[in-house]
């Protein structure tokens, strides 16, 4: 028996251990009160900060305590996100750097210094001498968000002054940490291609005087180019994920992190992490998923009474994952409407008449008409529920050709602004590590001797 052998069926031996060790009553949940997932009876949130930055609004709280459904509302430092991107399309400009500007200064930019700070990060978009040689390309990852969170982390070793806490710093940290993101995630995408697909690897420069969408799809294709409305949808998305409040489990990681008094990269690499997982950022990914399984056993995408019913065994258990999810579909905050899911799905329909995929649009819209009810439905639920944003963003990068292993990465690409954003508010404004209770339900034990076991 090989070593690998041997210590596989140990490991498995011990994990059946540590199963059996772990598991918990639930209702000793409902005994003392606890707030899973810092959530209250509710379903809202519970109150751990105060913020300046952004706001989610999806429903009024009653008098008597009830939540009151309304449509929803994305803030950036007290402006609506509606209003920033109906701004960029009447003067036909990319809005993503804008976003960054407003969400860190709190002010919106005027002309100069929107102009400076683009050239800011344009000019720091390129990775200091030797990283992309020695921190991507001799380890690349199959998974683009590990290569992105070793990415900053490695960036801590080329940095200056990386433990050095001003404000000043901090900021100069981040504002490089937001203009590198789309080269990293590129360039981590470029040596996945070479080493796990045997594919060539295309690595492009940096362009200084292009937006971040463009520069994104210009490192991530073979020849470098791109239609004006690929970056004008991409940049949207970028917008619309840029910031979603305090309490999202990755800009609370940058608070938590951040409370402790480390520095800007170890912030932001839990940030990575966390947003990584397939309950936070992969959601747009099961959605396409869903939708592959979907167009394949649906013969006529028009059809209402075929799509309602491959939706209900989605919702009984019966198909796809069996979770019983119809992914893209409810959020903890939104129900009426998510202003993201609406401007998306808009930007979303001008894109697919340019790549002739009207039909899989309109298979999105009527699963958005009838989700809703099948869930409530077959779940026995009276809470309302819209689609999110995640229904629609997995479409939008399918139909930019973007491959579904930088979908997250993308997130993380717009998000970096938000947590940046968080991060100096908790060093200027925090002031104490986070120190959250848990209670042990496990009663003292005698010792008992090793002779004795």
């Amino acid at each position: 028996m090989s070593d690998v052998t041997i210590q596989k069926k140990f490991i498995e031996k011990l994990s059946v251990l540590a199963e059996r060790n772990d598991p918990i009553n639930p209702d000793l949940y409902n005994k003392y009160d606890v707030k899973r997932g810092l959530r209250n009876a509710n379903g809202t949130g519970v109150l751990v900060g105060l913020t300046k930055i952004g706001d989610v609004v999806g429903y009024d709280i009653g008098a008597n305590g009830e939540k009151i459904p309304v449509p929803g509302r994305l803030m950036y430092r007290g402006y609506d996100v509606v209003d920033l991107v109906k701004d960029a399309e009447s003067h036909d400009d990319y809005c993503y750097e804008q976003c960054a500007y407003l969400l860190l200064f709190g002010e919106l930019p005027n002309a100069k210094q929107l102009a400076d700070f683009r050239e800011f990060i344009g000019h720091s978009r390129v990775l200091p001498p030797n990283f992309t040689e020695d921190m991507i390309m001799k380890a690349p990852s199959n998974d683009i968000m590990n290569k992105l969170a070793r990415g900053v982390l490695a960036s801590y070793s080329y940095d200056s002054a990386p433990e050095d806490r001003s404000v000043a710093n901090i900021l100069r940290q981040c504002i490089e940490l937001i203009a590198r993101f789309s080269t990293l995630a590129a360039y981590g995408y470029q040596a996945r291609r070479r080493y796990y697909e045997q594919k060539s690897m295309y690595i492009h420069n940096p362009l200084p005087g292009i937006s971040t969408a463009e520069n994104f799809l210009h490192l991530i294709r073979p020849d470098g180019q791109y239609t004006t409305l690929e970056a004008q949808v991409l940049d949207l998305a970028l917008i619309l994920h840029a910031e979603h409040g305090g309490g999202n489990n990755s800009s609370l990681t940058v608070h938590v992190v951040s409370s402790a008094d480390t520095d800007t990269y170890s912030a932001i690499a839990a940030a990575v992490g966390s947003l990584k997982g397939s309950r936070h950022g992969g959601a747009n990914i099961r959605v396409v998923e869903m939708m592959d399984e979907i167009k394949a056993n649906v013969k006529d995408w028009s059809n209402e009474n075929e799509v309602k019913e491959y939706l209900y065994k989605i919702a009984r258990k019966e198909a796809f994952d069996y979770s019983g999810k119809i992914y893209g579909m409810g959020h903890a905050v939104y129900t009426i409407s998510d202003p993201r899911a609406l401007l998306l799905r808009d930007k979303a329909e001008h894109l697919a008449k340019e790549k002739n995929m009207l039909e899989e649009f309109n298979l999105y819209r009527l699963i958005e008409k009838l989700a809703p009810q099948i869930i409530m439905e077959v779940h026995n639920s009276d809470k309302q529920i819209c689609a999110n944003v995640d229904l629609y963003s997995g479409f939008v990068y399918t139909m930019l050709n973007i491959p579904r292993e930088l979908f997250t990465p993308i997130f993380a690409i717009s998000r970096i602004a938000g947590w940046s954003a968080h991060r100096i508010e908790e060093v200027v404004a925090g002031g104490r590590i986070y120190r959250p209770a848990y209670k042990n339900i496990l009663e003292p034990r005698d010792y008992i001797p090793m002779e004795k076991r």
